[in-house]
């Protein structure tokens, strides 16, 4: 199984429309998509900003290929993403998941 991480930041006076956002778009795009494990969305406020990381779980490289596209490492992002994120950070990182509960 590999782990698809993304990182987002937003103000904190949007973060909870941002997160709204997010289980209307990303999420469950995610979750649509076969292969697709699990994923989780992570929030940390740090005075003014908010810190999101998405972490997807998929069964395969080829199977995260079918909802990133052909450049895997390549953040993907939606249509109103620039309402909210700060920057648009260019890629994700990838971890095989060699230990579950």
């Amino acid at each position: 199984m590999i782990a698809r991480i993304w990182h987002g930041v937003t103000a904190a006076e949007t973060s909870e429309e941002y997160l709204d956002y997010l289980n209307e778009t990303g999420v469950p795009d995610y979750r649509a998509t076969e292969g697709n494990r699990g994923v989780y969305v992570l929030r940390r406020i740090e005075e003014d900003q908010a810190h999101f990381l998405t972490v997807s779980f998929w069964e395969s490289m080829e199977k995260i290929e079918a909802f990133a596209g052909t450049d895997p490492e390549k953040a993907r992002y939606y249509p109103d993403d620039g309402r909210f994120l700060t920057d648009f950070e260019p890629t994700v990182e990838h971890y095989e998941v060699v230990a579950e509960p």
